[in-house]
């Protein structure tokens, strides 16, 4: 049978640069992997970055909705279209506002019989657990039913820090193993099994936030993309895009982390949304997004 692991976890936790080091280590282990990856806006962005990972065809963006309710029934077929492989391994990537929980419970129902019953793999940003304000129950609720819990920003913390995140864990969800990113190996996850048991009730449709997108021209130089994404209010939780510089034909791609940092890279071929900045968050707006990227290009 085949595995299917879901990775949940709070916005810029990290879960699409562990599903790529999971990739490379199942390549290397001669597994068939698909992946199936959920965003608010442009999956296709994402899914671009990891196509030169996989094989045709063994990957779907799925955008415009959040698999936990609207987009569940488009994930479940997702998976039962999967075409069957030897050593196949299905690997989720949910929006960072899915609960968890709730996916869980209505992923489980109406799998073909070829898959094992999913299990969920929660990726934690120990920098900020429990720091995000009001938005701490839906990240909390994220673990609540997972098997595994994966610690990602952990090299510049101390070990008390760690300690009192693995301890606040614990908490909130007794059953799970905890490991540092460092720690985990595709080869446990296979064998993993699925939490049952009860979990607290969660308004997912308060987490349900605004999200947009906007044309991007091309932007002078990096430190512009460095403006634009300063510009943009802390409000925002996740802000990415992608766009060219100067003169170049080449597509880069940026995103700004939960710490403020702006990490830029190429990106791999030409997005088929054409260049495009997105933010997810309370108050997103096409109108000041475009109103900010003029500010930017004015000041060169």
């Amino acid at each position: 049978m085949e595995p299917v692991l879901v990775l949940v976890g709070f916005l810029g936790a990290g879960k699409t640069t562990l599903l790529k080091r999971l990739l490379l280590e199942a390549q290397q282990a001669d597994w068939d992997p698909y992946v199936i990856l959920n965003d608010y806006e442009h999956a296709e962005l994402d899914a671009r970055q990891l196509a030169g990972q996989l094989s045709e065809g063994a990957l779907k963006p799925l955008d415009g909705s959040c698999i936990c309710c609207s987009g569940i029934t488009a994930l479940r077929d997702s998976i039962n279209r999967i075409p069957q492989r030897k050593q196949g391994i299905t690997l989720i990537e949910a929006n960072g506002t899915s609960d968890a929980c709730r996916l869980m419970g209505f992923l489980g129902v109406g799998l073909d019989t070829r898959f094992k019953p999913p299990v969920q793999i929660a990726v934690v940003d120990a920098k900020n657990w429990q720091r995000r304000g009001e938005h701490n129950l839906l990240e909390a609720n994220q673990v609540q039913v997972s098997s595994l819990i994966v610690l990602t920003h952990t090299k510049d913390l101390s070990e008390a820090r760690i300690q009192t995140v693995k301890d606040e864990l614990h908490q909130v969800n007794p059953h799970a193993t905890i490991l540092r990113v460092n720690e985990l190996a595709l080869w446990q996850l296979p064998e993993l099994s699925p939490v049952s048991g009860s979990f607290d009730a969660f308004e997912h449709q308060k987490s349900h936030w605004s999200s947009c997108s906007v044309a991007l021209p091309a932007l002078p130089d990096e430190a512009s993309i460095k403006a634009l994404c300063e510009r943009i209010p802390k409000t925002i939780l996740r802000v990415k895009g992608c766009t060219q510089i100067g003169t170049s034909s080449d597509y880069t791609y940026f995103e700004r982390c939960p710490d403020g940092a702006v990490s830029i890279r190429p990106f791999k071929g030409e997005p088929v949304t054409g260049s495009k900045l997105l933010v997810v968050g309370p108050g997103s707006d096409p109108g000041k997004l475009n109103e900010i990227v003029t500010q930017v290009l004015a000041a060169q």
